[in-house]
């Protein structure tokens, strides 16, 4: 037989082998990729937290301020970058003040989004909060008409679709989840003072309890606490939480122990900013929670002074509003089993909390 019709036969043979044996599975996911990343970014007292999936999918909740430069759209499309995506498939607008919906027109220059999220209108027709809706409004329209953009109206009792995460919507438009988490009675709401009624788009924030594997976040934007003892008393609508993300910047209208208490968290994520949020009052609602093993800050709070914030370990931010700010952001890093880091950009030391 000729070196050709050998060669000939010996690729056929192959072939046919390749052919008969079974398909096998992709090999599992490495351990170390199936982690869950979340970043709080400075945008000085706004809010903007980016969530990303194992599999690369990602959930952006609000955008920080507008104008400053483009700053908080630059930081966050820097680490989203960074972080290997080329578009964020939702962002979540908690409401409507210019701290949270502002940065929406500077972040679309920077990085496209497949789909809005929101509550719905706007319910506080002030001039400032009406140009806030409108301008993000406009560039709704543009990326609807585009085709290449989708907003959903979203209700307690809602999903969010990621796959890899259990996004549950609890708070929005100013209505509460229905059904109680638990069926307990939540016995913080005792004694609790008469909370005044929050008539601003605070009251309306959308706000989701978000589950990978057995790790359970909470984030409620500028929840109030007049919604928050709709949402908790008298039974417990949500029951505990790993990670709570600090309502409202860690300012005094909202954090009731109602709340923080049977959330049971532990551990606590405050994005304040320097001279907003960190009221005294929500420093000792947190020192007091139950079960609360450490709040991580993303600046120190002038408001909160040496008396009540944190060791500087736990500050991502600590300079004060004279000087240049770094703009440091605090990372969580989470497995399915329950365990977590969180990073501290400022200092790059980790912090590890086992799973329980």
């Amino acid at each position: 037989m000729s070196l050709r019709r050998i060669s000939a036969f010996v690729f056929v043979m192959i072939a046919l082998l390749l052919a008969l044996t079974p398909a096998r599975a992709a090999a599992p996911q490495r351990a170390a990729d199936q982690k869950l990343r979340v970043f709080f970014f400075d945008v000085e007292g706004g809010q903007s937290t980016l969530f990303i999936t194992p599999a690369g999918q990602s959930l952006l909740i609000d955008t920080g301020w507008a104008d400053n430069n483009g700053r908080d759209a630059d930081r966050i499309a820097s680490i989203a970058h960074k972080a290997g995506l080329n578009h964020l498939d939702y962002v979540l607008i908690t409401h409507y003040h210019d701290d949270h919906v502002g940065g929406v027109p500077q972040l679309l220059s920077r990085i496209p989004v497949t789909t809005f999220l929101d509550h719905g209108p706007n319910r506080e027709l002030t001039p400032d909060v009406s140009g806030n809706y409108d301008a993000y409004q406009k560039v709704l329209a543009a990326g609807l008409a585009s085709g290449k953009q989708k907003n959903l109206h979203l209700k307690p009792g809602d999903t969010i679709p990621i796959p890899g995460l259990k996004i549950n919507v609890v708070t929005a438009d100013g209505n509460v989840l229905a059904a109680p988490g638990t069926g307990e009675v939540n016995p913080y709401c005792a004694g609790l003072p008469t909370y005044p009624r929050d008539t601003t788009e605070n009251s309306r924030s959308l706000g989701t309890r978000i589950q990978f594997g057995k790790l359970t976040l909470v984030d409620l934007g500028d929840l109030t606490s007049d919604k928050e003892v709709a949402l908790m008393c008298p039974a417990n609508r949500l029951g505990t939480a790993d990670i709570y993300i600090v309502s409202h910047h860690g300012w005094y209208p909202s954090s009731s122990p109602a709340l923080v208490y049977a959330l049971h968290p532990r551990v606590a994520i405050m994005d304040n900013g320097a001279l907003k949020g960190g009221s005294p009052a929500t420093f000792k609602t947190l020192r007091n929670s139950p079960g609360l093993e450490n709040l991580w800050q993303l600046h120190y709070s002038v408001e909160g002074g040496q008396t009540w914030n944190g060791p500087a370990e736990f500050i991502a931010n600590i300079n004060t509003p004279q000087q240049p700010d770094a703009g440091n952001y605090i990372e969580l890093t989470a497995s399915p089993d329950g365990s977590f880091d969180v990073l501290n950009s400022r200092t790059g030391a980790t912090k590890h909390y086992p799973a329980k």
